[in-house]
Protein backbone atom coordinates (compact mmCIF):
# COMPACT_ATOMS: atom_id res chain seq x y z
CA UNK A 1 0.00 0.00 0.00
CA UNK A 2 1.55 3.25 -0.79
CA UNK A 3 1.27 6.12 1.58
CA UNK A 4 2.37 9.75 1.78
CA UNK A 5 5.81 10.86 1.25
CA UNK A 6 5.99 14.42 2.83
CA UNK A 7 7.65 16.96 0.82
CA UNK A 8 10.93 17.90 2.56
CA UNK A 9 11.66 21.29 4.17
CA UNK A 10 15.32 22.66 4.00
CA UNK A 11 16.81 25.86 3.41
CA UNK A 12 17.85 25.21 0.34
CA UNK A 13 15.31 27.11 -2.67
CA UNK A 14 15.34 23.68 -4.68
CA UNK A 15 12.78 22.09 -1.48
CA UNK A 16 10.83 25.29 -0.94
CA UNK A 17 7.47 23.55 -0.14
CA UNK A 18 4.53 24.05 -2.16
CA UNK A 19 0.97 24.85 -0.62
CA UNK A 20 -0.54 21.50 -1.48
CA UNK A 21 0.32 18.07 -0.50
CA UNK A 22 1.65 15.55 -3.35
CA UNK A 23 1.48 11.84 -2.25
CA UNK A 24 4.60 10.43 -4.43
CA UNK A 25 5.94 6.83 -5.04
CA UNK A 26 8.40 4.85 -6.74
CA UNK A 27 8.30 5.46 -11.15
CA UNK A 28 10.82 2.01 -11.08
CA UNK A 29 8.47 -0.25 -9.03
CA UNK A 30 5.36 1.69 -7.42
CA UNK A 31 6.45 1.54 -3.77
CA UNK A 32 5.79 4.42 -1.04
CA UNK A 33 8.84 6.78 -1.26
CA UNK A 34 10.54 7.81 2.18
CA UNK A 35 12.62 10.69 3.11
CA UNK A 36 16.23 10.52 2.77
CA UNK A 37 18.23 11.76 6.21
CA UNK A 38 20.00 14.63 5.51
CA UNK A 39 23.66 13.66 6.41
CA UNK A 40 22.79 10.80 3.78
CA UNK A 41 21.21 12.85 1.25
CA UNK A 42 22.70 12.09 -2.57
CA UNK A 43 23.16 14.72 -5.18
CA UNK A 44 20.92 16.91 -3.81
CA UNK A 45 18.60 13.37 -2.95
CA UNK A 46 15.47 13.47 -0.12
CA UNK A 47 13.24 10.50 -1.30
CA UNK A 48 13.94 7.19 -1.91
CA UNK A 49 12.40 3.95 -2.61
CA UNK A 50 13.20 1.20 0.16
CA UNK A 51 12.55 -1.41 -1.53
CA UNK A 52 14.40 -0.99 -5.35
CA UNK A 53 16.20 1.88 -3.85
CA UNK A 54 15.30 4.54 -6.82
CA UNK A 55 16.79 7.86 -5.60
CA UNK A 56 14.51 10.86 -6.20
CA UNK A 57 16.48 14.25 -6.46
CA UNK A 58 15.54 17.53 -6.61
CA UNK A 59 17.86 19.34 -9.04
CA UNK A 60 17.52 23.19 -9.67
CA UNK A 61 14.01 22.77 -8.20
CA UNK A 62 13.05 19.82 -10.70
CA UNK A 63 12.06 16.62 -9.36
CA UNK A 64 13.70 13.97 -11.58
CA UNK A 65 11.93 11.01 -11.45
CA UNK A 66 13.15 9.26 -14.33
CA UNK A 67 14.83 5.55 -13.73
CA UNK A 68 18.50 5.44 -15.07
CA UNK A 69 17.06 2.61 -17.63
CA UNK A 70 14.29 5.36 -18.73
CA UNK A 71 17.05 8.16 -19.26
CA UNK A 72 19.07 5.69 -21.73
CA UNK A 73 16.08 5.08 -23.31
CA UNK A 74 14.95 8.91 -24.00
CA UNK A 75 18.27 10.23 -24.22
CA UNK A 76 18.34 10.44 -27.98
CA UNK A 77 14.84 11.39 -28.32
CA UNK A 78 15.57 14.53 -25.81
CA UNK A 79 18.85 15.42 -27.52
CA UNK A 80 17.16 15.39 -31.38
CA UNK A 81 13.73 16.92 -29.78
CA UNK A 82 15.58 20.06 -27.61
CA UNK A 83 17.71 20.39 -31.35
CA UNK A 84 14.71 20.53 -33.34
CA UNK A 85 12.82 23.13 -30.63
CA UNK A 86 15.98 24.99 -31.08
CA UNK A 87 16.11 25.61 -34.46
CA UNK A 88 12.15 26.82 -34.55
CA UNK A 89 13.36 29.29 -32.15
CA UNK A 90 11.88 28.49 -28.68
CA UNK A 91 11.67 30.01 -25.31
CA UNK A 92 13.48 33.90 -24.62
CA UNK A 93 15.87 35.11 -21.77
CA UNK A 94 12.76 37.42 -21.41
CA UNK A 95 10.21 36.36 -18.45
CA UNK A 96 7.30 38.75 -20.18
CA UNK A 97 7.59 36.16 -23.14
CA UNK A 98 6.66 33.26 -21.10
CA UNK A 99 3.97 35.32 -19.02
CA UNK A 100 2.06 36.65 -22.22
CA UNK A 101 1.60 32.68 -23.48
CA UNK A 102 -0.40 31.43 -25.05
CA UNK A 103 -1.71 34.63 -26.00
CA UNK A 104 0.95 36.07 -27.77
CA UNK A 105 4.53 35.33 -29.21
CA UNK A 106 6.68 38.00 -27.88
CA UNK A 107 9.42 36.56 -30.02
CA UNK A 108 7.80 36.48 -33.22
CA UNK A 109 9.22 33.13 -34.11
CA UNK A 110 6.12 30.48 -33.54
CA UNK A 111 2.83 33.17 -33.87
CA UNK A 112 0.51 30.78 -35.72
CA UNK A 113 1.55 27.40 -33.69
CA UNK A 114 0.84 30.13 -30.14
CA UNK A 115 -2.33 31.44 -32.49
CA UNK A 116 -4.15 27.58 -32.50
CA UNK A 117 -2.91 26.88 -28.43
CA UNK A 118 -4.70 30.17 -27.64
CA UNK A 119 -7.76 29.42 -29.23
CA UNK A 120 -7.94 26.44 -27.33
CA UNK A 121 -6.97 27.37 -24.58
CA UNK A 122 -9.61 30.06 -24.40
CA UNK A 123 -12.58 27.29 -25.68
CA UNK A 124 -11.37 25.00 -22.29
CA UNK A 125 -11.34 28.04 -20.42
CA UNK A 126 -14.34 29.70 -21.06
CA UNK A 127 -16.47 26.39 -22.58
CA UNK A 128 -15.28 23.69 -20.56
CA UNK A 129 -13.83 24.10 -17.42
CA UNK A 130 -16.66 26.52 -15.67
CA UNK A 131 -18.48 23.06 -15.65
CA UNK A 132 -15.99 21.17 -14.39
CA UNK A 133 -14.82 24.10 -11.63
CA UNK A 134 -18.03 24.16 -10.20
CA UNK A 135 -18.02 20.58 -9.20
CA UNK A 136 -14.69 21.42 -7.11
CA UNK A 137 -15.11 25.01 -5.02
CA UNK A 138 -11.72 25.28 -3.23
CA UNK A 139 -9.66 24.33 -7.00
CA UNK A 140 -8.58 21.54 -8.19
CA UNK A 141 -5.49 19.58 -8.18
CA UNK A 142 -4.00 18.89 -12.04
CA UNK A 143 -1.93 16.78 -13.61
CA UNK A 144 -0.36 18.79 -16.58
CA UNK A 145 0.69 16.00 -18.85
CA UNK A 146 3.33 16.68 -21.40
CA UNK A 147 3.72 20.60 -19.66
CA UNK A 148 6.74 22.11 -21.37
CA UNK A 149 7.83 25.22 -20.15
CA UNK A 150 4.81 25.20 -17.33
CA UNK A 151 2.49 27.98 -19.36
CA UNK A 152 -0.92 25.85 -18.53
CA UNK A 153 0.00 24.99 -15.35
CA UNK A 154 0.51 28.71 -14.43
CA UNK A 155 -2.55 30.02 -16.07
CA UNK A 156 -4.36 27.14 -14.03
CA UNK A 157 -2.31 27.94 -10.71
CA UNK A 158 -4.08 31.81 -11.19
CA UNK A 159 -7.64 30.17 -11.07
CA UNK A 160 -6.30 29.05 -8.20
CA UNK A 161 -6.11 25.52 -8.73
CA UNK A 162 -3.03 23.23 -7.78
CA UNK A 163 -0.96 21.91 -10.98
CA UNK A 164 1.86 19.73 -11.46
CA UNK A 165 3.97 19.64 -14.54
CA UNK A 166 4.92 16.70 -15.65
CA UNK A 167 7.56 16.50 -19.22
CA UNK A 168 10.99 14.88 -20.27
CA UNK A 169 12.47 18.24 -20.57
CA UNK A 170 14.18 20.57 -18.17
CA UNK A 171 15.97 23.14 -20.39
CA UNK A 172 15.70 26.61 -19.04
CA UNK A 173 14.38 27.82 -22.86
CA UNK A 174 11.49 25.67 -23.62
CA UNK A 175 11.80 22.74 -20.85
CA UNK A 176 10.77 22.95 -16.84
CA UNK A 177 13.40 25.41 -16.18
CA UNK A 178 11.61 27.83 -17.93
CA UNK A 179 8.54 27.16 -15.42
CA UNK A 180 11.13 29.63 -13.15
CA UNK A 181 10.01 32.90 -15.06
CA UNK A 182 6.19 32.24 -13.64
CA UNK A 183 7.42 33.22 -10.19
CA UNK A 184 6.81 36.57 -10.90
CA UNK A 185 3.22 35.91 -10.97
CA UNK A 186 2.78 33.63 -8.45
CA UNK A 187 2.86 33.47 -4.84
CA UNK A 188 4.81 29.58 -4.71
CA UNK A 189 5.66 27.97 -7.97
CA UNK A 190 3.70 24.48 -8.62
CA UNK A 191 5.32 21.84 -8.55
CA UNK A 192 7.57 19.94 -11.52
CA UNK A 193 8.85 17.18 -12.49
CA UNK A 194 11.02 15.01 -15.38
CA UNK A 195 9.45 12.01 -15.70
CA UNK A 196 7.76 9.33 -18.21
CA UNK A 197 3.82 9.89 -18.69
CA UNK A 198 3.74 6.10 -18.63
CA UNK A 199 5.61 5.94 -15.13
CA UNK A 200 4.35 8.42 -13.44
CA UNK A 201 5.84 9.29 -9.82
CA UNK A 202 2.23 9.79 -7.95
CA UNK A 203 0.40 7.89 -5.85
CA UNK A 204 -3.41 6.28 -7.22
CA UNK A 205 -6.37 8.57 -6.78
CA UNK A 206 -5.33 11.96 -5.99
CA UNK A 207 -5.91 14.36 -8.99
CA UNK A 208 -9.11 15.91 -9.68
CA UNK A 209 -8.37 16.58 -13.62
CA UNK A 210 -5.21 15.48 -16.19
CA UNK A 211 -4.39 17.68 -19.10
CA UNK A 212 -2.54 16.01 -22.15
CA UNK A 213 -1.99 19.46 -23.97
CA UNK A 214 -0.38 19.41 -27.48
CA UNK A 215 1.38 16.16 -25.53
CA UNK A 216 -0.68 12.59 -25.99
CA UNK A 217 0.78 12.16 -29.38
CA UNK A 218 4.10 11.64 -28.00
CA UNK A 219 2.76 8.19 -26.44
CA UNK A 220 3.99 4.86 -27.95
CA UNK A 221 0.99 3.05 -26.50
CA UNK A 222 -2.37 5.15 -25.82
CA UNK A 223 -3.56 2.76 -23.70
CA UNK A 224 -0.63 2.78 -21.15
CA UNK A 225 -0.59 6.22 -20.92
CA UNK A 226 -4.31 7.34 -21.06
CA UNK A 227 -4.23 3.96 -18.10
CA UNK A 228 -1.51 5.91 -16.16
CA UNK A 229 -3.01 8.84 -15.86
CA UNK A 230 -6.34 7.69 -15.23
CA UNK A 231 -4.75 5.58 -12.40
CA UNK A 232 -3.47 8.84 -10.73
CA UNK A 233 -7.42 10.50 -11.14
CA UNK A 234 -9.58 10.28 -8.35
CA UNK A 235 -12.83 8.58 -9.32
CA UNK A 236 -15.07 11.23 -10.96
CA UNK A 237 -12.19 12.87 -12.20
CA UNK A 238 -12.11 14.26 -15.74
CA UNK A 239 -8.99 13.21 -18.51
CA UNK A 240 -8.74 15.98 -21.26
CA UNK A 241 -6.81 15.92 -24.53
CA UNK A 242 -6.35 18.88 -26.55
CA UNK A 243 -3.97 19.92 -29.52
CA UNK A 244 -3.22 16.00 -30.57
CA UNK A 245 -4.21 16.04 -34.21
CA UNK A 246 -7.32 13.99 -35.60
CA UNK A 247 -7.24 12.51 -38.95
CA UNK A 248 -10.39 11.03 -41.08
CA UNK A 249 -8.77 7.90 -41.66
CA UNK A 250 -5.29 6.43 -40.61
CA UNK A 251 -3.57 6.60 -44.14
CA UNK A 252 -3.67 10.04 -43.68
CA UNK A 253 -1.92 9.83 -40.47
CA UNK A 254 0.67 7.85 -42.12
CA UNK A 255 1.06 9.96 -44.87
CA UNK A 256 1.83 12.98 -42.49
CA UNK A 257 4.71 10.87 -40.37
CA UNK A 258 5.87 9.55 -43.56
CA UNK A 259 6.20 13.50 -45.16
CA UNK A 260 7.55 14.90 -41.57
CA UNK A 261 10.88 12.32 -41.78
CA UNK A 262 11.14 13.09 -44.97
CA UNK A 263 11.19 17.02 -44.11
CA UNK A 264 13.62 16.82 -41.02
CA UNK A 265 16.09 14.13 -42.47
CA UNK A 266 16.51 17.46 -45.28
CA UNK A 267 16.25 19.66 -42.78
CA UNK A 268 18.17 18.53 -39.50
CA UNK A 269 19.69 15.51 -40.89
CA UNK A 270 17.89 12.69 -38.58
CA UNK A 271 14.13 11.29 -38.83
CA UNK A 272 13.33 12.42 -35.24
CA UNK A 273 11.77 8.68 -34.68
CA UNK A 274 13.54 7.38 -32.06
CA UNK A 275 11.00 7.13 -30.13
CA UNK A 276 7.92 5.04 -31.85
CA UNK A 277 5.30 7.91 -30.97
CA UNK A 278 1.88 7.32 -32.19
CA UNK A 279 2.00 11.11 -33.07
CA UNK A 280 -1.93 11.41 -33.80
CA UNK A 281 -5.99 10.27 -32.94
CA UNK A 282 -8.33 8.59 -35.89
CA UNK A 283 -12.04 8.08 -34.63
CA UNK A 284 -11.02 4.10 -34.35
CA UNK A 285 -8.12 4.75 -32.04
CA UNK A 286 -10.41 7.40 -29.80
CA UNK A 287 -13.40 4.52 -29.78
CA UNK A 288 -10.57 1.86 -29.01
CA UNK A 289 -9.89 4.36 -25.33
CA UNK A 290 -13.30 4.15 -24.98
CA UNK A 291 -14.22 0.28 -25.36
CA UNK A 292 -11.04 -0.32 -22.95
CA UNK A 293 -11.40 2.23 -19.92
CA UNK A 294 -15.60 2.20 -20.18
CA UNK A 295 -16.00 5.81 -20.75
CA UNK A 296 -17.29 8.39 -23.14
CA UNK A 297 -15.50 11.39 -24.90
CA UNK A 298 -17.26 14.35 -25.15
CA UNK A 299 -15.74 15.85 -28.21
CA UNK A 300 -15.46 19.68 -28.91
CA UNK A 301 -14.33 21.49 -32.26
CA UNK A 302 -12.90 25.13 -31.57
CA UNK A 303 -13.05 27.60 -34.37
CA UNK A 304 -9.64 28.44 -35.38
CA UNK A 305 -10.19 30.86 -38.14
CA UNK A 306 -12.10 30.89 -41.61
CA UNK A 307 -8.46 30.29 -43.26
CA UNK A 308 -7.66 26.98 -40.91
CA UNK A 309 -11.33 25.85 -41.57
CA UNK A 310 -10.90 25.80 -45.57
CA UNK A 311 -7.92 23.99 -45.24
CA UNK A 312 -9.33 20.31 -46.16
CA UNK A 313 -11.05 21.96 -49.16
CA UNK A 314 -8.03 23.34 -50.06
CA UNK A 315 -6.14 19.59 -49.98
CA UNK A 316 -8.70 18.29 -52.26
CA UNK A 317 -8.98 20.62 -54.64
CA UNK A 318 -4.71 20.06 -55.19
CA UNK A 319 -4.85 16.40 -54.25
CA UNK A 320 -3.08 16.44 -51.46
CA UNK A 321 -3.92 14.68 -48.60
CA UNK A 322 -6.17 15.61 -45.54
CA UNK A 323 -4.56 17.90 -43.42
CA UNK A 324 -4.56 17.38 -39.64
CA UNK A 325 -7.63 18.71 -37.23
CA UNK A 326 -7.36 19.93 -33.41
CA UNK A 327 -10.26 18.87 -31.20
CA UNK A 328 -10.59 18.78 -27.53
CA UNK A 329 -11.55 15.06 -25.87
CA UNK A 330 -13.15 15.51 -22.40
CA UNK A 331 -14.20 11.84 -20.50
CA UNK A 332 -15.24 11.62 -16.57
CA UNK A 333 -13.79 8.52 -14.86
CA UNK A 334 -15.62 6.17 -13.36
CA UNK A 335 -13.73 3.69 -11.30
Amino acid sequence: MTTAARWPSSASPAFQEPTWDLRLQCPQCGDALEQVAAGDAVRGCCLRCPGCLFLLPNENGIWKALPPDRESYFERFIKEYQAVRAAEGRGSQRSEYYLALPYRDLSGRNESQWAIRARTFQYFENRILPAIEAAHPVGMKILDLGGGNGWLSYRLALREHRPAAVDLLTNSQDGLGAAIHFERGLPVLFPRFQAELDRLPFADGQFDLAIFDASFHYSEDYGRTLGEAIRCLRNAGTVIIADTAWYPNNESGQRMLAERRQAFIAQYGFASDSVRSLEYLTDERLALLEKRFRLHWKIYSPFYGFRWAMRPWLAKLRGRREPSQFRIYVAEIEK
